[in-house]
């Protein structure tokens, strides 16, 4: 069973892992290191990711809901992702891909952009 919805994964070093088509819905991630992870299709709605290192992950498309406070986004492909309702707050986004991403209603207070692909395709370097 591919399921660990709602389970305690914080400061848990998870990089380079395989979770692919894995169910983290409302999962605890805090702090967890997953870097360079493979986390395609699977499903992160609700996960707390606050203060993660996701830098190079290759994320889900779905992440409505997910708090990414503080998250090291850097070189993250999020292009066609799901991020309504998102806390992106604080975030770092540098040399990620946001092309055509659904930022409806999420937080992005704070973020820091640079050499950011934006969802119109535009490019943000305001944070460097």
């Amino acid at each position: 069973n591919n399921a660990c919805k709602s389970c305690d994964l914080s400061g848990a070093n998870l990089a380079g892992a395989d979770l692919v088509d894995v169910n983290l819905r409302g999962a605890n991630l805090i702090a967890a290191n997953l870097m360079n992870a493979d986390l395609m299709d699977a499903n992160l709605q609700g996960t707390i990711l606050m203060e993660a290192n996701l830098s190079g992950a290759n994320l889900s498309k779905i992440l409505s809901g997910t708090s990414l406070l503080n998250a090291n986004l850097t070189d993250v492909n999020l292009s066609g992702a799901s991020l309504k309702d998102a806390d992106l707050s604080a975030a770092e986004l540098e040399y990620a891909n946001l092309t055509g991403a659904d930022l409806g209603s999420a937080i992005v207070m704070d973020i820091i952009l640079c050499n950011t692909t934006m969802p119109d395709g535009s490019v943000n370097d305001s944070g460097c």
